[in-house]
């Protein structure tokens, strides 16, 4: 972006996004502001306000929008649509730039602004309108079941540690399931306010609660290897590499996976790529990248743990770079990485994006 030459005439609007409404700042090719929008809605009607005011400005260049992936996708989205170009921005550091200029709405939608016009720290947001977003909502339902799924039994158990020797010594030498399945057949009649039957009460609305939410498992399990399998058949079929790890990385990459310019890309944004942490002397060496997609990142270490128990020629690299003198954990480091290339490389096509024509103005 900075080979290309912006003029005066140019605008760039930063947003600054909220659930109800947005704060834009323009500035134009040269830096200089030019406008502020305040208390957009977070409507459609207010996009189209956003848009005209913008036009208004000049010839709209680019627009840099907060949040993306949350209160800024409408926004996003709708600009896409109409042709404009979308760079998502991260917010500013809080011990860096904010501690420098202060924090307002307005100060946050100018920095996004000239991010856009300094070309640095802007990526392309998802397009979140296909099927990896389908496969994205399908999994946090999933996930959200699992973790109270996980929740019931511990507390269950936790309950009936403190109930009756007699109630004890029947129910906790069973296997979980047998658990769940003789508590929620508990008879529960009697005064509540016997411990013994609040004791039982509390045990059969665990164990009710346990095996709905292990029904509504098995049916976003059923959802999520179906979409899985639609969008990426290839991926499924290597080795180590489930629906839950295919599922997170189709996430990580997002329906238009275009945007992420190379295998190296993807590796960065994974979290897997080293970083130089040296000079002088200590020159050359590298250090584990502690950011990105910490998610995608759990995803290619699981199919890395796999791979050295199960898969012969990852058991063979281990025990030749072990013989060279790497760590279990540099090993490990560098096995995600070719995890991630390979990955990156089956991918599916980016989805199609479509212009809805409502007579706003298109980008020139």
């Amino acid at each position: 972006m900075s080979s290309i030459a912006l003029g005066r005439s140019d605008v760039i609007v930063g947003v600054d996004t909220h659930k109800d409404q947005h704060v834009a700042v323009a500035v134009d090719g040269l830096g200089g502001t030019i406008g502020e929008a305040r208390f957009v809605p977070a409507t459609r009607d207010g996009y189209v306000e956003l848009v005209t005011w913008a036009t208004m400005l000049g010839d709209i260049y680019a627009f840099g929008v907060e949040g993306c992936g949350s209160y800024g996708s409408g926004l996003a989205r709708f600009l896409r649509r109409h042709d404009y170009k979308v760079f998502e921005v991260a917010r500013p550091a809080r011990r860096g730039e904010r501690r420098a200029v202060g924090k307002s709405d307005t100060i946050d939608a100018e920095h996004a602004a000239r991010v856009v016009l300094s070309g640095q720290g802007t990526a392309t947001p998802k397009l979140a309108d296909g099927l990896i977003e389908a496969i994205r909502l399908v999994k946090i339902a999933r996930d959200t079941a699992v973790k109270a799924h996980t929740t019931a039994i511990v507390t269950l158990k936790a309950t009936l540690v403190t109930a009756s020797d007699e109630l004890r010594g029947e129910l906790e030498p069973l296997t979980d399931y047998q658990l769940v399945t003789a508590c929620a057949g508990l008879d529960v009649a009697g005064d509540m306010a016997d411990p013994d039957t609040a004791m039982r009460h509390t045990l059969v609305t665990l164990a009710s609660r346990w095996l709905t939410l292990h029904d509504e498992i098995k049916t976003h399990t059923t959802h999520l290897k179906a979409l899985t399998k639609t969008a990426a058949p290839q991926m499924l079929e290597r080795f180590g590499i489930g629906f839950d790890t295919t599922a997170e990385l189709l996430i990580a990459a997002g329906d238009n996976s275009d945007r992420i310019r190379n295998e190296a890309a993807f590796a960065k944004m994974c979290g897997v790529c080293p970083i130089p942490a040296g000079s002088g002397k200590t020159s050359g060496r590298h250090r584990l990248n502690r950011g990105g997609n910490r998610q995608a990142n759990a995803a290619l270490y699981r199919v890395v743990i796999v791979r050295m128990r199960w898969h012969p020629a990852t058991i063979a690299y281990v025990e030749r770079r072990t013989a060279e003198g790497l760590s279990k954990k540099d090993i490990i480091r560098c096995l995600k990485r070719y995890v991630a290339r390979e990955i990156y490389h089956l991918l599916p096509e980016p989805a199609v994006l479509e212009t809805e024509a409502d007579g706003l103005p298109d980008a020139a």
